[in-house]
């Protein structure tokens, strides 16, 4: 079966609601004809509502960077998934390597979040992915399973049908090591394998697992060429409007 590709921006902590309007006046013309994939960018919160009152007509859709799993409560500084679908979100990043690095993300609260966002009826990308010195060590399919197997516990098919799965090697985040199309192909097979175990091969084959980690311009073609490859998560280069347009137009 052939999956839509998808083309996600992750813009990370960059952009006030100023430069939001900026970026989708120049980007908006680039991609009006651009029917052949999903479009989704993910601003900071405090542009959420500017983003999707800018993307408003469009095919292109909005989504977090994070979200709690509680629909509400006593937690300072924290969101929720039905505050984030009030805004005109559609989807949610959870699991990215910064939130495990530095916020102490585990797979149990991937799990949680997951669950949450499902039921917020939001559309989940959960990232996975290995860290250098776990690669060097061979680690790479241990550390998948383990993620897997934990971030998508106690799921039904139904649920897991509507996630999207997004591979990213920490060691290519930001660093411009970009994975090569086999290492991310090889990455990506391993996974939809773990799905066709622990769900079914229906679920594995509908599965869409978007590659991330220094995607640019000159290398998203050679990326998408592959077989496995359902799309990316973009992070750097979705910041300007003309290199995030020529990677949705790959």
């Amino acid at each position: 079966m052939s999956r839509r590709p998808v083309i996600a921006g992750n813009w990370k902590m960059y952009k006030t609601r100023a430069d939001t309007r900026q970026f989708f006046e120049t980007f908006k013309p680039l991609v009006a004809a651009s029917r052949h994939c999903d479009i989704t960018i993910a601003p900071p919160f405090t542009a959420l509502s500017t983003a999707v009152d800018a993307a408003a007509g469009t095919v292109i859709t909005i989504a977090a960077q994070n979200a709690h799993w509680e629909p509400e409560g006593a937690f300072t500084g924290e969101v929720s998934m039905p505050m984030l679908v009030e805004t005109g979100c559609r989807g949610v990043i959870i699991g990215h390597s910064e939130r495990r690095q530095y916020f102490g993300e585990t797979d149990e609260s991937v799990n949680r979040k997951l669950k949450a966002a499902l039921q917020a009826g939001l559309t989940p990308i959960v990232c996975v992915g290995e860290l250098a010195a776990e690669r060097d060590a061979n680690l790479t399919q241990a550390v998948l399973r383990r993620q897997f197997e934990g971030g998508f516990a106690a799921l039904t098919d139904v649920e897991f049908s509507r996630i999207l799965l997004a591979y990213e090697p920490v060691w290519a985040i930001g660093t411009g090591r970009t994975a090569t199309p086999e290492i991310a192909t090889s990455a990506h097979g391993f996974l939809r394998e773990l799905a066709r175990k622990r769900f079914s091969p229906e679920c594995a084959s509908a599965l869409r697992i978007l590659y991330g980690g220094s995607v640019k311009p000159d290398n998203i073609k050679g990326l998408m060429a592959q077989e496995e490859i359902d799309g990316a998560l973009v992070g750097g280069a979705s910041l300007d409007a003309k290199s995030f347009a020529a990677i949705v137009n790959f």
